[in-house]
């Protein structure tokens, strides 16, 4: 589907219920390629412009605000030579708030942590993810009380991870 009815079924598609039902169908229409037994969650974006390009296998399951992108430019629709396909493999589950690039294939089987952006291919059944999250600088200067300079300034980045029992110092 083109133009203003590919826009209003990818709204639809972003915002009604039925992630085994609805959203999948309305995502098909447009030229999503998507397989059996599929769970969309709602505000899930993929690709506006080039949504022929992006594949998903059968089994997968994409959590809550996940976008999926099939191409890297700006402005009007160009021809699908400008897009890289994307193929999300059977039975993957996507966490919520991860961003997949274009170009990416995620293998069979494979989990991608909550809040990824997946710029290159995942092999199958591996769990893909940014590392731990951590300590990165002791805050000197409160936001809320403070011009965002002044708060800038008063970053203390630690050299290296502070001893996990103890607060930074």
């Amino acid at each position: 589907m083109k133009g203003i009815s590919g826009w209003f079924l990818n709204t639809l598609a972003y915002l009604s219920p039925g992630g085994y039902t609805l959203r999948p169908a309305l995502q098909r229409l447009r030229g999503v390629h998507i397989g059996k037994k599929v769970w969309l969650s709602q505000f899930v974006f993929i690709d506006g412009n080039h949504p022929e390009a992006i594949t998903i296998g059968d089994g997968v399951a994409i959590g809550l605000h996940v976008t999926i992108f099939a191409h890297f430019y700006s402005g009007p629709k160009r021809s699908s030579v400008h897009a890289r396909p994307v193929f999300i493999e059977e039975d993957v589950f996507i966490g919520p708030h991860s961003v997949i690039q274009p170009g990416v294939r995620i293998g069979k089987g494979a989990v991608i942590q909550a809040g990824t952006v997946v710029t290159r291919d995942v092999p199958p059944f591996i769990l893909w993810g940014s590392p731990k999250a951590g300590p990165l600088a002791r805050v000197t200067v409160p936001r809320p009380q403070a011009d965002p300079d002044a708060f800038v300034k008063g970053l203390r980045p630690f050299r290296s991870e502070p001893p996990a029992n103890r607060p930074p110092s």
